[in-house]
């Protein structure tokens, strides 16, 4: 019984050292591969500089006063929303696919995620997050 007690902690071990060298190995390939891409675009790139590349370009026109504008929080909010029930949209399509197969517990699980869903946008909507302004 001491054998085998012995023998199966070998293996744990070997295991988790092939988990970590694979960790390691993993890390070291990432880092290199994103320094060799650094390095690379350093070496061959373009290197011109004049004032002009520095000035802000909008349609051609030169702009008046400073282009660093605050962008109003409304913007954020409004594609924030978008993205939140876009990823609805999504998550809907696997639901649809399986319903049959699970029953009434697809049922309830998919109403109380809409009503969630359906709750968020009233909310939103009564914040006036809808509403341009």
């Amino acid at each position: 019984m001491y054998v085998f007690r012995q023998k199966a902690r070998t293996i744990i071990i070997i295991i988790l050292f092939m988990n970590f060298t694979l960790f390691v190995t993993v890390l070291l390939t990432a880092v290199t591969l994103v320094v060799a891409a650094y390095v690379i675009a350093k070496l061959i790139g373009p290197r011109s500089y004049n004032a002009v590349k520095g000035e802000p370009y909008e349609s051609g026109i030169p702009t008046r006063g400073s282009s660093w504008l605050p962008m109003h929080v409304g913007y954020y909010l409004f594609a924030i929303l978008f993205l939140m029930f876009d990823i609805e949209t999504v998550l809907l399509y696997p639901w649809a696919v399986v319903v049959r197969d699970f029953g009434a517990m697809a049922l309830v699980s998919i109403g109380f995620f809409l009503m969630v869903l359906v709750l968020g946008l009233a909310y939103a909507w009564r914040k006036g997050a809808l509403e341009w302004k």
